[in-house]
């Protein structure tokens, strides 16, 4: 029965996903000039890796273009080519085309072949020698390659094939390379069995069988190399001409008496586990594994997400939980069996300690989700050279933090952003060189990311050195646009703060690659559909930094629950700043709907919650009721709620996924009781209720 390798097919994208990653990281990480000898390793495994992969399924437009690559690498490897400037900008541009074609073969959409060809004709160029850079050097190195390797002998060769032991699991079948080599000429084989042992502790899926093998014919060295190619790393090999053998003939004859032809190891070599394994299992992986999470196992998670990396001691410390909540669901269960009042006391211990390890159990869950930021910025040092390279600019990018966690959904959604702003600092914030030295700058600018834990949140920092916001320049344009009134003095904070209003902009040309302001209110509007916020601090002259603060996870929520009438709702504690008793003195009302309640030295607006959601409140009465204040968006609001009940953390669930979009609610969730509670958007609040007291109209939401 046929075993259907298609099944493996979504592990070995992701894998070689994470081999391309593996690829760029090293590539940037090369000097021109000069070649370390791990970082070239680490880049023709990952290929190595993508290629074996893409031929064991069929894929050969990606087999194809990476074997034109490897080969480019291979020569790097070896010392024959130089690493230049050009060579890894190709190569760079290669992992793009390797990353677009796995990606459309993912998706089932149509591979960019004008692209693919274009790059690959561009590999081929490099690898005959005419780049101008690279020229005189290639003609130098296929000299010394022609005089150094043998070149086709009318005799023959002598190859001697060891595998390892694991090479099987790795998905390579010797039986094949051993075919391939018979269609080459004419090919004697002796096998080697004295490492195999006995038949019941015979290991189907180890090797335990080299080769000893003629190969008579006109055939070249290179040509034999090119079939044991993939497994170079997984063997040991010999391959020398005839003639310098000097094999005995009696010899030879002995060794094919003993075993004449490779049947005997058909069975083992075609084990099904060892197709199984290829292209799950990737070199570039293992790499990653030790670079990232010495111990680490992968979860599954949903096809349109991907999946995760959890580590070990993750795993562990849930299944020693799962254990604990075993332990005590048991001594819960015979206590209720024979339940009498003189066990209540161990009844509601045993409740409180039920619930502690769900607590326990649930925040290791959630720590599942968190993956380092490193994700996230490891986009950026490609970036970064890319884009210093076209403005002609000299930027050091330098990142800390890296291994700050956050949680895998709010990390995608935050990738966008984060690119707006670095493209931002680069293009705008950062000076050329000539700028930088006549301000008395260093040449080379410098980009920092930073990362950090504060107060139950993740912050995100873009610092830069370069030239700072124009602060006259914005406020001149503010005016023009009528944000703020000639004269009006306000802080240079909140003039920077301007840059987020949509359509402002201060640059005098708009470039492709960015524009100080051009989508900067696209950037503050996706960090706050996170419930996060986004600040900047800047000086002229010296640089500037941006802030992004963001929730560690958005699937639970610390939050307030509070009362209206009958209707629970769920407030999230980060937007409260304080709850009070109304007093008399403090209330003002201005027009003939809007209240004002004075809050220390200045006045904030009163939300009748019972009005916007159009609910029957407890009382009406301002005066004496309670009033909870919070801020969203910048703007502070007061709400006037029945009652304040208690803190709990709660899971959010989309409303918008189970019911439909309402204004000013983010979500809900499940009550204790069973009974669903709405999980307030403060900031989308606040805005609704501006908008209807601006209509003068009376209706709620609930319609």
């Amino acid at each position: 029965m046929g075993i259907d390798i298609s099944q493996f097919l979504d592990t070995f994208y992701e894998e070689s996903f994470e081999g391309l990653d593996i690829m760029e990281t090293n590539l940037l990480a090369l000097d021109a000039g000069q070649v370390d000898d791990d970082t070239i390793n680490s880049i023709f495994r990952a290929a190595h890796s993508i290629k074996g992969g893409s031929g064991t399924f069929g894929l050969m437009d990606v087999a194809d273009f990476t074997h034109v690559l490897e080969t480019l690498l291979d020569e790097m490897r070896d010392g024959v080519r130089p690493v230049t400037s050009e060579g890894v900008s190709l190569m760079l541009s290669s992992v793009d085309v390797l990353r677009d074609m796995l990606t459309a073969l993912r998706d089932g959409n149509e591979i960019d072949t004008a692209r693919v060809s274009e790059v690959h004709a561009d590999l081929e160029t490099m690898l005959k020698g005419s780049v101008a850079a690279a020229k005189e050097d290639q003609t130098v190195a296929e000299t010394a390659n022609a005089e150094a390797a043998p070149q086709a002998s009318g005799d023959g060769w002598k190859i001697v094939f060891r595998p390892m032991v694991q090479m099987l699991k790795t998905g390579n079948d010797p039986v094949r390379m051993i075919k391939e080599l018979d269609e080459l000429g004419e090919l004697s084989v002796r096998a080697d069995l004295d490492d195999l042992p006995p038949l019941e502790d015979l290991d189907p899926e180890e090797c335990r069988i080299g080769w000893t093998m003629e190969l008579k014919g006109d055939v070249t060295e290179e040509a034999i190399k090119e079939i044991f190619s993939w497994v170079e790393d997984e063997c040991e090999l010999n391959i020398e001409p005839l003639a310098a053998a000097e094999v005995p003939e009696t010899e030879v004859a002995e060794e094919a008496e003993a075993a004449p032809v490779a049947e005997p190891v058909t069975e083992p070599a075609t084990a099904p586990a060892a197709v199984e394994v290829s292209a799950t299992a990737p070199a570039p992986v293992a790499e990653k594994k030790e670079a990232a999470a010495p111990a680490t196992v992968k979860k599954a998670a949903a096809k349109d997400s991907g999946s995760i990396r959890v580590g070990i001691d993750k795993v562990d410390v849930l299944i020693n939980m799962v254990g604990e909540l075993v332990i005590t669901q048991s001594m819960l269960n015979q206590i209720g069996e024979e339940f009498t009042m003189d066990k209540l006391q161990k009844l509601q211990e045993g409740l409180a300690e039920l619930e502690r390890h769900t607590r326990e159990m649930q925040e290791n869950v959630m720590r599942i989700r968190m993956l380092p930021i490193s994700f996230a910025f490891n986009r950026f040092p490609r970036l970064v050279h890319d884009l210093s390279q076209k403005l002609n600019k000299k930027i050091e990018l330098k990142m800390s933090g890296e291994q700050t966690e956050l949680d895998k959904t709010v990390m995608e959604k935050i990738g966008d952003p984060l690119v707006h702003l670095v493209r931002n600092s680069l293009d705008h914030g950062i000076e050329t060189p000539e700028v930088r030295k006549a301000n008395g700058k260093p040449e080379v600018g410098e980009l920092l990311l930073n990362a950090y834990h504060q107060g139950g949140k993740i912050v995100i920092e873009i610092h830069d050195d370069g030239a700072g916001l124009n602060t006259d320049r914005i406020r001149a344009k503010a005016i023009e646009k009528g944000l703020i009134k000639e004269g009006e003095n306000l802080p240079p904070e909140k003039i920077h703060e301007l840059i987020f209003h949509p359509g402002f902009s201060t640059a005098e040309q708009v470039s492709d690659v960015s524009g100080r302001g051009v989508g900067m209110d696209v950037v503050k509007r996706n960090i706050k559909d996170l419930g996060g916020s986004v600040e900047v601090q800047s000086e002229a002259g010296v640089g500037s930094v941006f802030t992004i603060r963001l929730p560690l996870t958005l699937a639970i929520l610390d939050g307030q629950l509070m009362r209206i009438g009958d209707q629970t709702f769920v407030i999230p504690l980060v937007s409260i700043t304080e709850s009070l008793q109304v007093n008399e003195a403090y209330i003002k009302s201005i027009a003939s709907d809007t209240e004002l309640y004075k809050l220390r030295d200045e006045y904030v607006p009163v939300l009748r919650l019972h009005d916007v959601f159009g609910i029957e409140p407890d009382s009406k009465e301002l005066v004496g009721g309670l009033l909870m204040v919070v801020e969203g968006d910048g703007q502070y609001a007061g709400l006037f709620v029945d009652e304040l009940m208690g803190q709990q953390q709660v899971v959010i669930k989309s409303l918008e996924s189970n019911f439909k979009p309402v204004e000013g609610v983010s979500g809900a969730t499940i009550l204790g009781d069973g009974t669903v509670a709405l999980i307030i958007d403060v900031a989308g609040l606040v805005q609704l209720a501006r908008k209807r007291n601006r209509r003068g109209q009376g209706q709620n939401i609930a319609a």
